[in-house]
């Protein structure tokens, strides 16, 4: 056993402060676990939002020596114990209570993305054909756990402060998910540059080095959906085309 001091967040909306609890940790303990150690020994009203423990639900982000992490998977030997383990909420978010930050936001930005279509089927059975790559390509993005920490570290949130014009990188992997889906028929590409507004990202790839299941934010999800917006309203070729034969 050794002791080590976790300067944790303490406070609501109106304000708060860093207050240090001091305690003992074991081998193999994670963040997550020394913060629910002070709460049961030295803080029963300190507010903590988890659920899994084991990085697949996404509720224990937060920010650990300043850094966006999820909670349950910091294991506390990849730390310094010789100096206090800063953990704090979400900065991009509203404070709730100590740890727990209003994360509402996210959940109206996605109701406002249009929902899959699918193509009629192709059998009678009211089954589809797909190719493999088609399927492996979308795949990836599928595994986010939404735990929020891309839309944190998100300068256009975070620093800009441009939620009612910006989806965050959470949503433009969503939005990659499904107009990359081989059966989807919906076309987004407008709401893309107009409502969720996907220009104002330049590409910094802060969000990718965050993502706790390692998705290719940027490259896989960004990138090409920036290509579907040129290709429908920047492309040379494709106004001229449009112009001449009145499409």
């Amino acid at each position: 056993m050794a002791g080590a001091t976790f300067r944790i967040w303490r406070g609501d909306a109106k304000g708060g402060k860093f207050q240090d609890y001091t305690t003992e940790v074991a081998e193999g303990m994670v963040v997550l676990d020394g913060v629910l150690k002070v709460q049961a020994e030295q803080a029963n009203d300190m507010a903590v939002r988890w659920n899994c423990k084991c990085g697949k639900c996404g509720s224990c982000s937060a920010e650990i020596n300043g850094k966006p992490k999820l909670m349950c998977m910091t294991r506390l030997n990849s730390l310094s114990l010789d100096e206090p383990i800063t953990v704090e909420p979400m900065r991009t978010f509203p404070s709730i209570k100590d740890l727990v930050t209003d994360v509402s936001w996210n959940y109206r930005v996605k109701q406002g993305i249009k929902k899959f279509t699918p193509r009629k089927p192709d059998f009678e059975d009211g089954t589809w054909k797909m190719g493999q790559k088609d399927v492996n390509r979308i795949q990836e993005f599928r595994k986010c756990i939404e735990c929020y920490l891309c839309q944190d570290v998100c300068h256009v949130l975070r620093e800009h402060r441009k939620f009612d014009e910006f989806a965050g990188p959470r949503f433009f992997v969503h939005t990659a998910a499904l107009e990359m889906h081989p059966l989807d028929t919906q076309n987004r590409v407008a709401d893309l540059k107009d409502k969720h507004n996907v220009g104002y990202c330049n590409i910094t790839k802060c969000c990718r080095s965050v993502c706790p299941e390692e998705i290719v934010i940027t490259e896989n999800a960004i990138i090409p959906l920036k290509e579907r917006v040129v290709d429908e309203y920047y492309d040379p070729l494709r106004k001229m085309v449009m112009k001449i034969f009145g499409a």
